[in-house]
């Protein structure tokens, strides 16, 4: 078998469009959950109204990209509201049913024949970004090492995406650090303590709620913008619990958490890929005790095992710290 090979796949799959998309999803959704508390297992319904927001308007409307940007942007912010103003007055739990059952709705309404007219249906659309590669600035040439490289347009995407990771995780990091992100860490800790002090903890909540929905909006613009193509089985609920692994993976409320999670996960990802591929067109594993075709299942199996593993020996994630008095200290939190 050829580890080079192996690890040079897995290498190009964590510094790829496809970390650093799960990367910003897993920033919003840490902002959400690892800050704030909220549960929020729809992150694919955020992923696909952006996505389609900006898609639909490039191509059924001739609108320009960073137009089609802004409404993607929009529509993150209206499914935040729409799912935010009637739960969060409720226990967190609400919000989860809520989250997970609309981001599945919203993509059976988009595959939906009804729906074809605006969305294009079960088939969606492809090749609409030619305007965004138009402005790549690397051409159609292949840039790195021998097997470690990309071609020009898979860095372009890569560095507008990671770019965006930093963007994020500096809003978040600065966020965190103010009065106001003080005040959510404290609703996460005991929320009856924020409210005994005068705060009005569903406003913060829902601020929590859209800006994590931006983030996952963005993310769902920049999965599109890889692949140029949206479909609406694109945006399952498996992105939702991917962007959780991450998290998991790289720890739950660290500013830096969701980045190396994402680089973590799809190194195992693409690794374990590639290698149980060598060792079935090698030899090594028979092909009548497995398939090319049975890989996917298998590999997610294998990182399931291992995110398992990790969270048993590491609770919390890579970069956790934990604060044993964190509850006790959410009324000096606030007063401060």
């Amino acid at each position: 078998m050829d580890l080079i090979a192996v690890l040079a796949d897995a290498v190009r799959a964590a510094v790829g469009p496809q970390a650093a998309v799960f990367a910003l999803a897993a920033v919003g959704l840490n902002l959400q959950f690892g800050y704030a508390g909220l549960m929020n297992f729809g992150r694919a319904g955020f992923m696909l109204v952006g996505g389609y927001g900006m898609t639909v308007s490039v191509t059924r409307y001739g609108a320009p990209l960073w137009l089609g940007v802004l409404i993607g942007l929009l529509m993150g912010f209206l499914l935040a509201l729409l799912l935010g103003v009637p739960t969060l007055r409720l226990r967190g739990d609400y919000l989860a049913i809520a989250t997970i059952a609309t981001a599945e709705i919203l993509r059976l309404l988009f595959r939906s024949e009804a729906a074809a007219p605006l969305t294009y249906g079960v088939f969606g659309v492809q090749q609409f970004a030619s305007g965004f590669y138009d402005l790549n600035p690397f051409g159609g040439g292949s840039y790195g090492i021998g097997r470690f490289s990309l071609s020009g347009g898979q860095l372009w995407i890569a560095l507008v995406g990671w770019l965006l990771v930093a963007a994020a995780v500096a809003l978040t990091a600065l966020l965190v650090s103010s009065p106001w992100g003080r005040v959510i860490r404290a609703i996460r800790n005991d929320e009856e303590v924020v409210r005994a002090l005068g705060k009005n903890t569903y406003a913060y909540k829902l601020q929590a709620l859209v800006l994590g929905g931006l983030m996952a909006s963005v993310a769902g613009m920049v999965l599109a913008l890889a692949s140029q193509a949206v479909t609406p089985d694109t945006y399952t609920a498996d992105l939702s619990f991917y962007a959780f692994a991450v998290l998991l993976l790289g720890g739950v409320g660290r500013v830096l958490g969701p980045v190396v999670g994402a680089v973590l996960f799809w190194l195992l990802l693409a690794a374990s890929d590639s290698l149980l591929r060598q060792a079935i067109t090698s030899g090594v594993i028979s092909d009548e005790l497995l398939s090319t075709s049975d890989v996917g299942p298998i590999r997610l199996a294998l990182v399931g095992i291992a995110l398992i593993l990790f969270m048993y020996f590491r609770a919390g994630g890579l970069l956790s710290r934990r604060t044993p008095k964190a509850a006790a200290t959410a009324k000096a939190e606030v007063a401060a």
